[in-house]
């Protein structure tokens, strides 16, 4: 039995996605209210941390652009610390962090963990092999990257980790159509 589901972002109880577009989860993991997250009182490091309002801002506001209206189970933590392999193929995959978005940013998750494989072109050049056009690729994937990105800023901010931080800070601001 074929069961639908609908919406976007994080899956609730029902199998349903938390809000009815990518945008309303974007904007609601971003949001300065988290309490009880690991993200509470997050907004405090912008006066207490490397992170800065402008450049999070700036690269916010590219990321409302991109990914909508696009819709599939995506695993949210797809890298290679997830994947198990017998060494030929992949076997499994573990430690999901499901929601319902844009594929693409599963690929930028990969891509990012495994920097010096270009996963991203890999992927393309797999898909003209099999004769397999995603739309607008280019720029889903950069929506990709910015809303990984939005999550890395916090992240390395919230651990300290500025040479992370400030590595991940310009790839982001020299990311372009």
């Amino acid at each position: 039995m074929l069961v639908q589901t609908q919406g976007y972002g994080f899956i609730n109880t029902s199998g349903n996605g938390t809000f009815s577009s990518w945008r309303e989860h974007v904007i609601a993991i971003n949001a300065e209210d988290q309490a009880g997250t690991f993200w509470d009182g997050w907004y405090s490091l912008f006066g207490t941390s490397c992170l800065e309002k402008d450049v999070f801002d700036e690269c916010y506001n590219r990321l409302l652009t991109y990914n909508e209206p696009h819709r599939y189970f995506i695993h949210g933590d797809f890298h290679q610390f997830n994947i198990l392999s017998d060494g030929q193929r992949i076997t499994g995959i573990i430690d999901t962090n499901g929601k319902y978005g844009d594929f693409l940013v599963d690929l930028a998750t990969l891509d990012w963990h495994l920097r010096k494989l270009d996963v991203i072109q890999e992927y393309q050049n797999y898909q003209q092999q099999i004769g397999i056009s995603i739309p607008n690729f280019k720029e889903r994937i950069m929506g990709a990257k910015y809303y990984n990105g939005l999550i890395g800023l916090r992240f390395y901010a919230k651990m300290g980790w500025n040479d992370a931080y400030f590595g991940l800070r310009e790839e982001l601001l020299r990311l372009t159509n």
